[in-house]
């Protein structure tokens, strides 16, 4: 006997949620507050509140990172951190396809007929951006424009209407996302960067409350390099002192940042070496630390590097003898 047989074939979209991805940020112990600090803190603060992204924009060494997580961590809520890239696409933010689920059900209970229902579900798994705007979190968009300005579309009714679209869960009926009331975004920027950055739409920029970051002041330099290098005070003036001298000279009055400070600071530190113009290990950590930022400058064709490096150490910490005088001293 022939049976009789009928399939019933269904498909649908699952969404899947993501894992928890955030971080909790906490104070640190190295953060040096001023200010200068309290004053952008203070701004940034009252636009967030009052429910505008903050995009704090500067060129390297300006503290835009560590001040977006600073206050972030005054807003006491989770933390999704975002890295600009340029291969992210609209999914890389908002989520994606990510395979398919099937099932198959044969049903023979009546020996006659053969039913048989197969059900097709598409996974859909959300990213960073949809997880942040349902769970209220804060979003960190480091170096936003280091993605292309296409991959960063979502941005623009999440910042302006509340709303994440999600077209392709639109068939599962989760095609428009409200986004949470506590939802808070802060870009970052270098306006200066010339590689791998692209230029933002101004569609996203006029969402946007851009606040203009410049180097510390040198009060707060000095307190910088002193707590994350460990070195007395006196030591940590001479050097920002030497880094704000170079940071003046030539072209490029960006470089060197207050990174290079306190690298020399806490390369010294670990030697318990200190700051002084006699200590040829001090003259050679400067010159390899600096030498990037100096490096081009050249007077009547020849390379000043050397030259200015020593200067600068004269000035701030007394007479400079060669380093090749010293050389085995200072490996000794």
């Amino acid at each position: 006997m022939n049976k009789n047989s009928a399939k019933i074939v269904a498909t649908s979209t699952v969404r899947e949620k993501a894992g928890v991805d955030s971080v909790q940020p906490e104070p640190s112990d190295s953060f040096i507050s001023s200010p200068y600090v309290e004053q952008v803190t203070q701004r940034a603060l009252a636009y967030l509140v009052a429910g505008y992204p903050v995009h704090f924009s500067g060129v390297a060494g300006t503290g835009k990172t560590t001040m977006a997580f600073h206050v972030a961590s005054k807003l006491g809520r989770p933390v999704t951190l975002v890295h600009g890239d340029d291969e992210f696409g609209s999914s890389d933010l908002v989520g994606k396809d990510s395979g398919y689920r099937k099932n198959k059900v044969v049903d023979n209970y009546i020996h006659s007929v053969l039913k048989t229902e197969e059900e097709m579900k598409s996974l859909w798994v959300d990213n960073r951006l949809t997880t942040a705007c349902e769970r209220g979190e804060i979003l960190i968009y480091d170096e936003f424009n280091r993605s292309r300005p296409e991959a960063n579309n979502a941005l623009l009714s999440v910042l302006s209407e509340g709303i994440l679209n999600l077209p392709k869960l639109r068939r599962s009926g989760d095609g428009y996302m409200a986004v949470h009331p506590a939802f808070r975004a802060i870009f970052t920027s270098n306006p200066e960067e010339y590689a791998g950055v692209h230029k933002t739409q101004d569609a996203l920029m006029d969402r946007l409350i851009t606040i203009q970051l410049e180097h510390y002041d040198r009060d707060t330099e000095i307190m910088i390099v002193t707590k994350k290098s460990g070195l007395p005070p006196e030591d940590a003036e001479r050097i920002v002192d030497i880094v704000r001298e170079l940071r003046m000279f030539g072209v490029n009055n960006n470089r060197p940042t207050i990174r290079a400070g306190i690298a020399i600071g806490r390369i010294l530190a670990s030697q318990n070496r200190r700051a002084r113009a006699d200590d040829s290990f001090f003259q050679m950590i400067c010159k390899d630390v600096l030498a990037t930022d100096t490096a081009k400058i050249t007077r009547g064709g020849q390379p000043v590097m050397m030259q200015k490096v020593e200067e600068v150490i004269s000035k701030y910490c007394g007479s400079v003898k060669p380093v090749k005088d010293k050389v085995k001293e200072a490996i000794l």
